[in-house]
């Protein structure tokens, strides 16, 4: 594990979303492509959060806001790995937080995400994670 880094397993291209996007436009993408996340960004692809689906539950135990946007509503309590850090450095920050997606950037410019199933698709014998 030591020479496998977060930018060999992490999901590229992401889905990306600006904050004045309606979340029931977010839940039915996600839902169509099967994805756990959509990351939140600015005009200029700078990371401001992230909308997952622990998010959504949250979002329909709490709030009857049928009009609601990802920028009500996204995480904005990021933490976020680079390319180059080693794998177990973001599976350390996933259990430690508690998150499922990590945010992969470039500077200020999200360029992937690692998720706990790219980690356990690493780890497993029956999966051989294929890098987007």
């Amino acid at each position: 594990m030591d020479d496998v880094f977060v930018g060999s397993l992490m999901s590229s291209p992401v889905y990306t979303v600006r904050p004045d996007t309606a979340v029931q436009v977010v839940g039915s993408t996600m839902l169509d492509r099967g994805i756990g996340s959509a990351i939140v960004v600015d005009e200029e692809g700078r990371l401001e959060g992230i909308l997952t689906a622990t998010d959504f539950v949250r979002i329909v135990a709490e709030s009857d806001d049928t009009d609601a946007t990802v920028g009500d509503v996204m995480s904005t309590d990021l933490v976020t790995v680079t390319a180059d850090e080693h794998i177990q450095t973001a599976a350390n920050l996933v259990i430690e937080h508690g998150f499922h997606h990590l945010p992969v950037v470039d500077g200020e410019t999200v360029i992937g995400v690692v998720t706990t199933t790219d980690l356990t698709a690493y780890i497993s014998d029956r999966v051989t994670p294929t890098p987007n």
